[in-house]
């Protein structure tokens, strides 16, 4: 197989070589990007391993690192999208200024429902009336669990 021998995607050729089976599997950097970037936009696993050409198993023995680590590639894209945006825009690019400023107010937008998420988790304080305030202030008083100046006044059985 020739070296420049590629497919309409920018994969390799792969030609029949007299073996049974699939040809072993070479992992390469620029498969592991794109895993990297595929796991970004939310694919799963099986649809992965059809990107590059490989079996779910295979994806799992040969990428495993990089799948661990599904959860933050979102967060490792937008970043890698954030600096060279930034980059671009130290260089003068008008388009890559505006850019940024979406990607900041994006950014910012996401904080903010992030907080206010926060916030409605929080457990709020039951709210009383006066009367069951009341109520309960007794029970504490009546308990003896109140530090009050009225305590052993107000208890069952004092005399003066």
């Amino acid at each position: 197989m020739a070296d420049d021998e590629f497919d309409l995607f920018g994969d390799p050729v792969r030609l029949p070589n007299g073996k049974r089976g699939r040809p072993a599997h070479q992992p390469t950097q620029k498969l592991r990007n794109k895993v990297m970037t595929l796991l970004a936009l939310g694919w799963n696993n099986e649809r992965i391993a059809n990107a590059i050409h490989c079996s779910v198993p295979t994806l799992k023995r040969y990428y495993f690192s990089e799948l661990k680590r599904r959860a933050i590639q979102r967060d490792r894209l937008d970043a890698w999208r954030i600096e060279q945006t930034i980059e671009q825009a130290k260089e003068g690019n008008v388009g890559a200024q505006r850019l940024l400023d979406q990607l900041i107010e994006k950014n910012d937008k996401k904080v903010q429902a992030a907080r206010l998420r926060d916030i409605q988790s929080e457990p709020r304080p039951e709210k009383l009336g006066k009367k069951e305030i009341e109520r309960r202030q007794a029970e504490k008083i009546a308990s003896g669990d109140s530090s009050d100046d009225w305590d052993d006044l107000l208890k069952p059985g004092y005399s003066h």
